[in-house]
């Protein structure tokens, strides 16, 4: 049997490696995004025409349009296997003062409030389906443990990420569905492309950081995913070895 994954965010940068990763090992991965375009050309260079691929374009923190991109996953292909919430933004890095209503609310509904509702309507498909169960990888990062500087919205959503984790990982038990996270530091995509040129680090100076092949995440999350659900990996940290998150950087 085929398993079928979801994979938020899925059109570009992690989501898109995470998808490619899974194809490969056999899943049917459908590509949630708010961008038809991204998810097509990620969609296209995925699948070589094996059909194992479904685009979905939806913003997640629209729980209606959200329930009825969860409905075409499991009217396609039956069932639900894996939910990756991957997809997250951050806000402009200012002085947490100079955040705007409309940014932090922002950060929040799709970092936050969209995870949650995957993870919701995960568990009631997982919950109803036979055999019963299945599996969700939270995309933490490491701001779920350390800020950046000025990253006031984004931490604080990826701190909460770290506490739904456990919190579905504990709920999901008795219903043989098994919640853990990836905490990702510095993995090479369009958004990371400013840490070679310099960012400002905790000490007030600007400096280069390092980064990883995407592809290493990939493999961590191909991982976490071949796991049977009486195992689980709760939390994994995925970082460049020299960029400056251990101890005091």
């Amino acid at each position: 049997m085929t398993k079928v994954a979801i994979i938020t965010g899925g059109g570009t940068g992690i989501g898109k490696a995470i998808a490619a990763r899974l194809h490969a090992d056999g899943f049917a991965v459908a590509l949630f995004g708010r961008r038809p375009e991204a998810l097509e050309q990620a969609a296209e260079e995925i699948d070589a025409g094996t059909g194992r691929t479904l685009v979905v374009p939806v913003d997640i923190a629209d729980r209606d349009a959200l329930e009825l991109a969860f409905g075409a996953v499991t009217s396609r292909w039956g069932r639900l296997d894996l939910l990756v919430n991957n997809a997250g933004i951050g806000a402009p890095p200012v002085p947490l003062e100079e955040i705007s209503p409309e940014q932090w609310e922002r950060v929040v509904a799709t970092n936050l409030t969209g995870a949650f509702f995957c993870t919701q309507l995960a568990f009631r498909q997982f919950k109803r389906q036979t055999p019963q169960g299945g599996r969700i990888i939270n995309n933490g990062s490491i701001s779920a443990t350390t800020p950046r500087p000025n990253s006031s919205p984004y931490t604080a959503t990826k701190h909460a990420v770290a506490g739904l984790t456990k919190a579905a990982a504990l709920d999901g038990r008795p219903f043989n569905i098994a919640v853990g996270q990836i905490d990702i530091g510095n993995a090479r995509t369009d958004m990371t492309s400013a840490m070679s040129a310099g960012v400002l680090q905790a000490n007030g100076l600007t400096a280069a950081e390092p980064t990883i092949d995407v592809k290493h995440v990939a493999d961590a999350v191909g991982y976490m995913a071949s796991l049977p659900l009486d195992a689980n990996t709760l939390t994994m940290t995925v970082m460049a070895t020299q960029m400056p998150f251990v101890g005091r950087g």
